[in-house]
């Protein structure tokens, strides 16, 4: 016999986070996590200096320091997105969550996929259309926690 949810019959009515809520997302967590990169960059460059002394090559250097943030910046919102189900500082400081389309929460998957997809050239601007491409390509949404809550209670 098969089991149902007690939750299967509840329909979800989400309250999507405004453009203002996002932008405010975006910021605080585009400058808490340049400021960690940037810290990581430090810690590299210190570590490598000594190394590419005699054996200066810029290019490699932005390469290098390029790749370096792209990592950092993947590994931040997916442990963040991770660890705080689906919340970075600056869902929290809004009151916002990304969840999958059903209101469930993610998994570790779309929250990489998500992470990953922030790395596309030009991504950000990509919201200008209302639906950014790590949540189209994710197939996930974020909603204002309290409202969708209020929401849902009618």
């Amino acid at each position: 016999m098969e089991q149902q949810s007690l939750l299967s019959d509840v329909e979800f009515n989400p309250v999507l986070a405004g453009a203002g809520q996002r932008f405010v997302n975006y910021l605080i967590d585009i400058i808490i996590f340049d400021l960690i990169i940037s810290f990581v960059k430090s810690v590299f460059a210190i570590g490598t200096a000594a190394l590419y002394a005699y054996n200066y090559n810029y290019f490699y250097n932005i390469f290098v320091s390029l790749l370096i943030s792209y990592i950092c910046f993947v590994v931040l919102y997916f442990l963040s997105e991770l660890i705080f189900k689906g919340r970075t500082i600056g869902k929290f400081v809004t009151g916002t969550k990304a969840v999958n389309e059903d209101g469930t929460d993610m998994n570790t998957k779309t929250i990489l996929i998500r992470s990953l997809c922030r790395i596309i050239p030009f991504e950000p601007f990509s919201a200008l259309g209302g639906y950014p491409w790590h949540d189209k390509l994710s197939h996930t949404i974020v909603i204002d926690i309290k409202k969708t809550a209020l929401n849902n209670m009618q």
